[in-house]
């Protein structure tokens, strides 16, 4: 596409969201990430659609991704010409009819639900405006600033809110060491759990022969608990369509793949569907925007492997091989995907990139504290009010997150542990809530903040019983490519067993570090490296509950008794290792 055919784009884009959204047809949007999937948005959908045609109206119906507040789904929107955007919450296929008739026919706001509102607040409606609500107001929305506005299968949409605008400057106004400079002096973290420079990254491919380079995309996310990226692609696939781009500018990179674990179908179709808009449009493939530059981006798909996050089995499974991670040297930047020189970023990482290149890094740096810029996507579940994907700044306390956010604790109980950072981060206590989102803040409590997942447990869970759960996950995803982890994982998984089933001697906390800091000089990659780290933390926030298993042979939450869960000879599976907090929500 010719270089000055992108404010003609653009003019396009902005007409086609003002008479989408302001015009004097009625506009519904419905909330069909995965939290409005799973309670039951597309019924809700397909209700609306038949009803709509029933009764000849003309409504333009739209699907969007997720505003945050996923315990309020499914969530449905109506825009009307001259009225505010109005948000209703927990909508059952029951409401349909009463919101078609009583609002979309008549003029007449139903009381089925009312989130709340957005613009034309001198008029008097039954409900706060949405930005009031704490799930909102409390939110610093970047990688996800689009998630629950626009329709993730309409590029123009994306367009319209200054989508490509970052890479427009990129390629008309910026040399590639430009780029990297913008994003090293943001001070840019990978949110993927390393959290390296992401600028410092790039650097490292610049000098590598091509010119076949890759910038690859980690989606496989595996984390129980973590669900941020695929909240991303699912809701917004175009920032992370532009930000690879971008990234592929700045590295001197020919290809982009996205890789997403297989079986998550609305990621894979919506990143589908994005790509190959952006090739009808012109924003991939060649001389994009009339420059010297091409870029090219394809889906990759990985079978249910953990250890498949991990950046050099990632490599290994796009080659259509076992997802096992790679002997290094030689790092990726020098011989990657195909022997090619490759950087692997998160979806959050490169989400982060158009903003940063559109405001400056400047503007960047100074949300967020310290070394830790920027803001975190926090995936909040377990035994909690609102549990939901909240973008918020970097330094909110985790008590904020809890309580202001979450809402507090479920059936009015009291908060006893965090589980952050996924299967391989920490177990807080409830002391813990001072605590910023801060990388090496965390770290430092014996936890890390990884791809964003915070579990929450109260009084009722045993931090016995969780710490299996998580070493049985962990020992069942170990790939066995190395013996530290494999055997390693193995140990932990017997000796924490014999803890909870009231069979252990207090030597065995001796046997378990033993182990664990073995596996931290040995192993391969960081699945061994870390697998000692949530019994290590757990043994030091709930002491009490390790030597009431060890010494007084009891649970004080009586979760593990007769729960032994790795029956003799038998492999563990891991649907076998959900615990009740995490099946709960």
């Amino acid at each position: 596409m010719p270089q000055s055919n992108y404010q003609d784009l653009q003019n396009k884009s902005k007409k086609h969201w003002e008479e989408l959204t302001n015009g004097a047809v009625p506009l519904i949007r419905i909330g069909s990430a995965m939290c409005g999937h799973a309670s039951g948005a597309f019924r809700i959908s397909n209700k609306f659609k038949s009803l709509i045609n029933d009764k000849s109206l003309e409504v333009n119906l739209n699907h969007v991704g997720c505003l945050g507040l996923c315990y309020a789904e499914p969530i449905v929107e109506v825009k009307k010409e001259n009225h505010p955007r109005v948000f209703f919450r927990n909508v059952s296929e029951d409401d349909v009819e009463e919101i078609i008739t009583s609002y979309i026919i008549g003029d007449t706001i139903p009381d089925v639900g009312i989130l709340g509102f957005l613009g034309n607040e001198d008029i008097n409606l039954p409900a706060p405006s949405l930005d009031q609500i704490p799930g909102i107001s409390l939110q610093k929305r970047i990688a996800l600033r689009n998630a629950g506005h626009i329709d993730p299968s309409d590029v123009l949409q994306y367009i319209a809110n200054d989508g490509y605008s970052g890479l427009h400057k990129a390629l008309t106004s910026m040399e590639p060491s430009d780029v990297i400079d913008e994003v090293k002096n943001s001070g840019l973290r990978g949110r993927g759990g390393a959290a390296f420079s992401t600028g410092l990254k790039w650097s490292f491919m610049v000098n590598s022969p091509g010119p076949t380079k890759y910038i690859l995309c980690n989606c496989e996310e595996g984390d129980p608990g973590a669900y941020n990226d695929k909240g991303i692609l699912e809701s917004d696939p175009y920032t992370l369509i532009e930000g690879l781009t971008i990234a592929g500018y700045a590295t001197g990179a020919s290809n982009g793949i996205v890789f997403i674990r297989h079986g998550h179908d609305g990621p894979i179709d919506r990143t589908e569907q994005a790509i190959s808009q952006a090739y009808e449009y012109g924003l991939l493939g060649k001389n994009i925007f009339g420059s010297d530059f091409s870029f090219d981006i394809e889906v990759s798909l990985t079978g249910e492997s953990y250890v498949a996050g991990e950046e050099t089995a990632l490599m290994e499974a796009v080659e259509g091989k076992r997802s096992m991670p790679r002997y290094r040297p030689p790092f990726p930047a020098a011989y990657g995907v195909w022997g090619k020189p490759s950087t692997i970023n998160n979806v959050k990482s490169l989400s982060y990139a158009p903003e940063i290149i559109s405001k400056g890094s400047k503007w960047f740096s100074k949300i967020g504290v310290e070394k830790s810029t920027g803001t975190a996507i926090v995936c909040l579940s377990g035994e909690i009010n609102n549990p939901g994907l909240y973008e918020v700044p970097m330094g909110m306390t985790l008590g904020q997150v809890i309580d202001d956010l979450g809402g507090g604790i479920s059936k009015n109980r009291t908060l006893k542990l965090l589980q952050t950072g996924g299967p391989l981060g920490g177990v807080l206590g409830p002391d813990s809530k001072d605590i910023h989102i801060d990388f090496d803040e965390m770290r430092a409590a014996g936890a890390i903040f990884g791809s964003g997942g915070i579990i929450v447990g109260s009084e009722t869970v045993c931090a016995v019983d969780l710490t299996r759960v998580l070493v049985a996950f962990c020992q069942f995803e170990s790939c066995g490519k190395c013996f530290p982890c494999r055997l390693g994982m193995e140990h932990l998984l017997e000796v924490i067993e014999r803890i909870a089933n009231f069979e252990s001697e207090p030597s065995d906390i001796e046997l378990m570090s033993s182990v664990g800091k073995t596996m931290e000089s040995g192993s391969l990659c960081g699945h061994g490296q870390l697998g000692f780290g949530p019994i290590r933390s757990a043994m030091s926030h709930f002491k009490d509950d390790f030597e009431a298993h060890l010494i007084d042979k009891t649970c004080p939450t009586g979760s593990c008794l007769n729960s032994k869960i790795t029956p003799k000879n038998t492999r563990p599976y891991a649907t076998d290792y959900v615990p009740e907090l995490v099946k709960e929500t």
